[in-house]
């Protein structure tokens, strides 16, 4: 039996005793229910093995592990491993640390078999840490039958996917705000919507009516929302700079650039990306052009390389191979 786990760290109190509760809740009315990242994938791991007609276990107590089942722990933090004392090979991963510094013993700690990450350019990070047998790539699939282009309409060109998370002041200086102006200076239209503030509903009903999405973001391991765009067959116009930009990764890796990108998985028929504003300048135009003669199919590729059922026959791919068996 395949075990699959998946725990948050608990909420805490923010300004007396016992507020989590009423400000969960609050939170909840305001912005309705939100699945993190992380949670996503826990989420579409089980989508995926319903795909493709797998059985298994959702958070089960650790004692009930039978010594023949196998283990994939896919939580946050170093609470999702707390108590596990059997001896079963363990596959983890995606985000159970920031960067493995913060958690050097892993592997000696527990019997880790694999550590997953979704890409190339985050995998390389725990390579020289946990070695090339232990770190592995697994992508997670995409629910096509969830996003999917939506028959309608599409009266606004771009829509804005606003996920810079660092440095913001000198980004919305030197990238967005010049984007936002050339838009509204060449009669583009535009709607723009902010990572963390949205529900997932609003995000479904902005793609169906955008042409385009400009995507902002740093890096990214996957990139679920530029994914799920790509499903919805909307074409992405992505800043990709080159390198991680997250402070802490900086300090971890001693100062030295770090090569990373925001479309880990992209292809010509997706889009096309750019570095910074003049190449943008440069881009923009050909793009939309693109767009009104349908030069791309995103969904084609998500199709052809992320569905639910190939991802979660990567995982049983894993799981042969950390367990010697034939699932």
């Amino acid at each position: 039996m395949i075990h699959i786990y998946f725990k948050k760290p608990p909420t805490k109190d923010k300004y007396i005793y016992g507020d989590r509760f009423i400000l969960s809740i609050l939170r909840r009315l305001l912005r309705g229910k939100k699945t993190s990242g992380v949670e996503k994938v826990f989420t579409n791991l089980c989508k995926s093995f319903d795909k493709i007609g797998i059985s298994y276990r959702k958070n089960s107590d650790f004692a009930e592990i039978k010594s023949t089942d196998q283990i994939i722990v896919l939580g946050t933090g170093k609470l999702a491993l707390e108590g596990y004392k059997q001896p079963n090979k363990i596959i983890a991963g995606i985000a159970l640390m920031n960067h493995p510094l913060e958690w050097p013993n892993l592997t000696t700690e527990y019997p880790i078999a694999k550590y997953l990450q979704h890409s190339d350019w985050a995998q390389d990070i725990y390579i020289p840490y946990y070695g090339e047998k232990i770190a592995d790539t697994w992508f997670s699939g995409i629910d096509t039958d969830l996003w999917k282009p939506l028959e309608k309409n599409k009266k606004t060109e771009i829509l804005i996917y606003n996920k810079i998370r660092w440095n913001s002041s000198f980004w919305n200086e030197n990238l967005r705000h010049p984007i936002l102006n050339f838009l509204t200076e060449n009669k583009i239209s535009f709607k723009e919507i902010v990572y963390g503030s949205y529900k997932e509903s609003e995000y479904k009903a902005l793609l169906g009516e955008c042409k385009g999405m400009i995507f902002l973001c740093e890096h990214e391991s996957q990139g679920f929302a530029c994914c799920e765009a790509m499903a919805n067959n909307v074409p992405i116009l992505a800043w990709n700079q080159g390198y991680c930009l997250d402070p802490n990764f900086i300090n971890w890796n001693d100062g030295k650039p770090l090569p990373a990108t925001s479309i880990p998985f992209f292809h010509s028929r997706c889009g096309s990306s750019f570095i910074d504003f003049k190449d943008f300048e440069g881009k923009i135009t050909k793009f939309l052009k693109g767009l009104n003669e349908n030069a791309y199919n995103p969904r084609e590729y998500i199709f052809e390389n992320l569905t639910l059922a190939k991802s979660g026959k990567r995982m049983i791919e894993i799981i042969n191979e950390v367990y010697n068996t034939e699932l």
